[in-house]
């Protein structure tokens, strides 16, 4: 499992130009399952059902993970919308993003070609607008140490980006500390140094 951020959108974000009369929208957002990518999808299709067609791509996990792609050409020519909106898509190192293209349809044709540049340029465009933010990938660590011991740990904290989430009082004091997976063995190391290894750091996932 790849523990390194990325990142994803921060909000929604648009894009509408005019090309020889037909009026390409883009539509981005951010869809954390492939559930909600669907479901946006679903909701730009309902808010322009007149539209000739509502073409769409979505990454719903980290960006390089193929296993959560997916695209559709909503009746253009196959390969000249899904495919050129996943490719701008999975190129621009964001996850959990889904774009949606709107098409109304003016009437002149626009050949593969002209397809392909649109709805891979409509994309293009909406990602330059896009405000992003990263993705911290975290995890929850429960500390076993005693009474002494706990203000030294609570200092510690900021300096790893980590914070308490929970305490449970008894002969000893357990901390459950909420961390970036990719901190767990610098902070680990530093508890045992500090508490001249009598702190005992594990993860929650093995109660």
């Amino acid at each position: 499992m790849n523990n390194q951020p990325y990142l994803i959108p921060q909000q929604a974000a648009t894009f509408e130009e005019e090309i020889k009369k037909s009026v390409f929208i883009t539509h981005l957002a951010h869809t954390p399952s492939i559930e909600r990518a669907k479901a946006f999808v679903d909701e730009v299709k309902q808010t322009h059902a007149s539209a000739r067609h509502n073409c769409w791509g979505f990454v719903a996990g980290r960006p390089e993970n193929s296993m959560m792609w997916g695209f559709s050409d909503d009746g253009e020519p196959s390969g000249t919308a899904g495919k050129p909106i996943l490719a701008q898509l999975s190129g621009s190192g964001v996850g959990e993003i889904t774009a949606v293209v709107t098409r109304y349809s003016g009437g002149i044709k626009l050949g593969t070609g002209g397809l392909v540049k649109a709805y891979g340029g409509g994309v293009q465009q909406a990602l330059k607008q896009l405000q992003t933010i990263e993705k911290k990938i975290t995890t929850n660590l429960i500390v076993e140490l005693d009474y002494g011991f706990v203000p030294i740990l609570q200092s510690m904290l900021p300096q790893f980006g980590a914070q308490e989430v929970a305490a449970n009082y008894a002969v000893n004091v357990e901390l459950v500390i909420e961390i970036e997976v990719s901190q767990i063995s610098l902070f680990t190391e530093a508890v045992i140094n500090k508490s001249g290894a009598k702190a005992i750091v594990r993860s929650q996932n093995n109660e």
